[in-house]
Formats: C-alpha cells, structure tokens, sequence
C-alpha cells in the first residue's frame, strides 16, 4: 500500500507544478509515469516490491531535418 501512495504522491506533485505526464504500463509488475519537460523526459516505474526505477533521456540540443526520418527507419528497423 505503501507503493501506491508514493505513486499518488508522486502525480499529485507532478500536477501541481503542472508537469505533463502520463500512465503506461510496459511491465506485468509495474506502473510507467512518462513524463515529458522541456528536453528532457522521464520513465519512472513504480515497482510492486516498492522499488522505483528512474531513466532519464536528454536531448543533446541538436535539430534535424526531414532526411533524418530515412536514417531512423534504416537504424531502427528490423
């Protein structure tokens, strides 16, 4: 019980500093908190044995044009 209040007041905070976030769930033993702040967003997982795991990915500042989508499909792709 314990889990899910550090989950509430984990979102309760998140909606009071009006960070945008959402719900998922990837894993059978945990609920995913995405969140998306300006270069940066967030999986946070909320373990059923109480652990919480956090990984951070950070925009390295670069832009890139249309050319490349191509390079993300041939990278990506199975």
């Amino acid at each position: 019980m314990a889990n899910l209040k550090k989950l509430i007041y984990f979102l309760n905070q998140l909606e009071k500093m009006k960070i945008y976030y959402k719900l998922n769930k990837v894993r059978n033993e945990a609920i995913m908190v995405e969140v998306a702040v300006p270069g940066q967003r967030w999986e946070i997982e909320f373990m059923e044995d109480g652990t919480i795991e956090i990984e951070k990915f950070i925009s390295d500042q670069d832009f890139y044009d249309s050319n490349e989508l191509d390079v993300l499909l041939r990278d990506f792709s199975d």
